[in-house]
């Protein structure tokens, strides 16, 4: 059955490179029940509503079975939040949704699928910098990109947490249908 893993928020807001902007790219696992409200994890900090935040990208889910990729193609551990994520999610395809899809996270929470994440620059030196040269094109290229939520209907929510697909839009694009890549831009 498909369940959340973890819920995570900025542990640390971090300096974004060599510009005067901040990033809370640096998440980390919250313990016990966490509220999810319009914008999120209560407990989380969106640094760039712009770019990685606001109603339409509330939320940001990744996989543990693409985080499990990861963590062989870069050797080390890819622990909850590493990828900026807020919901590290198990035994769901998270690339396979459909763009207005919704889900039941927990009793309470519902969320829709609102596009498929794309990676940037911060990403990339937050993952190593110039030790992971190409890093953008590299992780768009596997196609394990994780989707934005829009949050339906608050609420609380815990690891262990069930994951229902409560509608799938016939016809509508696939998450990874939608996504226009750096090689596509």
């Amino acid at each position: 059955m498909p369940r959340l893993v973890a819920v995570c928020a900025v542990s640390q807001l971090r300096q974004d490179g060599t510009r005067d902007r901040v990033t809370a790219i640096d998440k980390r696992a919250l313990d016990g029940r966490v509220r999810i409200g319009r914008y999120g994890v209560g407990a989380d900090v969106q640094a760039d509503r712009k770019h990685h935040g606001g109603l339409d990208k509330a939320l940001y889910a990744y996989a543990a079975e693409d985080a499990a990729f990861w963590e062989i193609e870069l050797a080390r551990p890819l622990p909850p939040g590493f990828f900026g994520e807020n919901l590290r999610t198990e035994d769901i395809d998270v690339n396979a949704a459909r763009i207005g899809e919704v889900w039941r996270i927990g009793d309470t929470v519902t969320v829709e699928v609102t596009m498929p994440r794309t990676p940037c620059q911060t990403f990339a030196r937050w993952v190593g910098g110039a030790e992971q040269r190409g890093w953008v094109r590299r992780f768009s290229a596997e196609r394990r990109l994780g989707p934005y939520l829009r949050v339906l209907r608050n609420g609380f929510v815990s690891a262990g947490d069930p994951i229902e697909v409560l509608s799938r839009p016939d016809g509508a694009p696939g998450l990874l249908d939608a996504y226009i890549g750096p090689e596509e831009a």
